[in-house]
């Protein structure tokens, strides 16, 4: 049976999306990459490993202060109800961020937990996380309106800063709050680019104190995001951050340093490819989830691209990791090269499994995602808690990573059947 003109048009349409969002990505990533190169001259594996427990730190404060609201922006109809949705979320950012800062400082003033890090990175971590949270949601709403081009062009202007930055400052000041300090100025200039090349206003308000009516509505209608997906996805930001700490205290600072540029080199492409097909599926799927009571088709159909994919990754990792470390950033990163090649199997799954996650929103199961996120925060917490040398605790991670994987790859497709399957 012939495909239909109007489902033959959708698939085009797909495929086209699917195309500029991962040429932006490409051309985005490409430039961390390449910075990389310099980057790693000018900071020591020390100084490295310490911002990495900045960073990832940031990232899951910047997960938590969004309440996870921005995941519901591809659900919201378009339009005024998006529109709405996407003020009452950056009104969440903002508010949650004052909440953050008061803690930050009493934790500060009143206790002893912080009084070992720099007070420089203190100060930098509240606006860098307000930052993180705004463009990562401006970002979310530019892939639920279907702009994909100006998404593609504001992760292409933060890398750029945010790479630049990185190494101006390494060339001035050589530490890690160097790095963390070109990092923020990198978030600072791309919330002002999202800002003018999808600007909010003017809002379908008819007075200022309708805003509050509306973010209680929101607050409301979406309370499933905080209430579930908010503690699954911080888990999982801590999952996928707690390595670094844990290898920093337990193996010292230069060994979190090598596993942090194994996790940048190969997570931060796999994992923004990732990412922008998944820009493009939680449109889709989310509509046909609507119109049809599934998506099936549409998860088929990015499965076997992502498939595809991890393996090519997967296979060239296994035999170039080593000697493009060693080539790319000397001979001191050698071992960052051997992790990388234990981790990329991890790293594959990742890559097909983390973009049809979306299914568990889409289809109101993210009590099962959550259960997923504590399984695996309990296995990272194993993985390097046990063992008492590095190398086994990192194969013991990848592998116990990898299996869970295929366990969230299989109850996403069984919840894109729909619920009458």
């Amino acid at each position: 049976m012939l495909p239909s003109r109007k489902s033959q048009q959708r698939e085009n349409t797909f495929w086209k999306s699917i195309g500029v969002v991962l040429g932006g990505t490409v051309v985005a990533q490409s430039i961390p990459l390449l910075g990389s190169l310099v980057i790693a001259r000018l900071y020591s594996p020390a100084d490295f490993g310490v911002f990495s427990a900045w960073l990832g730190m940031l990232l899951l404060a910047g997960v938590v202060i969004t309440g996870r609201f921005e995941m519901a922006l591809a659900v919201e109809p378009d339009g005024a109800p998006r529109r709405l949705a996407m003020a009452a979320t950056l009104a969440t950012i903002v508010l949650a961020s004052g909440i953050l800062a008061a803690l930050v400082m009493l934790i500060y003033l009143g206790s002893s937990a912080l009084h070992g890090v720099s007070p420089l990175l203190v100060f930098l971590f509240v606006p860098a996380t307000l930052l993180t949270g705004v463009i990562h949601t401006w970002q979310s709403w530019a892939a639920a309106e279907g702009n994909y081009r100006g998404l593609s062009w504001i992760r292409i202007a933060q890398a750029l800063i945010i790479t630049s930055a990185q190494i101006g400052m390494g060339l001035a000041e050589p530490s890690a709050f160097g790095m963390a300090l070109g990092h923020v100025l990198g978030l600072l200039v791309g919330v002002f680019f999202s800002a003018t090349l999808m600007p909010l206003n003017p809002l379908p308000l008819h007075e200022v104190g309708q805003l509050w009516t509306t973010l209680k509505f929101f607050w409301r209608s979406q309370r499933r995001f905080p209430l579930l997906a908010l503690p699954a996805d911080t888990i999982n930001a801590a999952a996928g951050q707690l390595p670094l700490l844990l290898i920093a205290g337990k193996f010292g600072a230069e060994a979190g340093g090598l596993f942090a540029l194994a996790l940048r080199v190969l997570g931060a492409p796999i994992g923004l490819l990732g990412t922008a097909v998944l820009d493009v599926f939680k449109r889709t799927a989310s509509s046909s989830y609507r119109e049809k009571g599934n998506c099936r088709d549409d998860y088929l159909r990015i499965f076997r691209l992502l498939a595809v994919g991890g393996a090519t990754l997967a296979v060239g990792a296994f035999f170039l990791a080593e000697s493009v470390f060693v080539v790319a950033f000397g001979e001191p990163w050698r071992k960052a090269g051997t992790l990388a090649v234990w981790l990329m199997p991890m790293f594959a799954m990742r890559f097909v499994a983390s973009p049809l996650s979306y299914v568990f929103y889409i289809a109101g199961k993210q009590q099962v995602d959550l259960g997923w996120q504590c399984a695996l925060l309990a296995m990272t917490v194993a993985a390097f808690t046990f063992p008492v040398d590095f190398e086994t605790a990192v194969t013991l991670y990848a592998a116990g990573y990898g299996g869970l994987y295929v366990v969230y790859t299989a109850l996403s497709y069984h919840y894109s059947k729909g619920a009458a399957k």
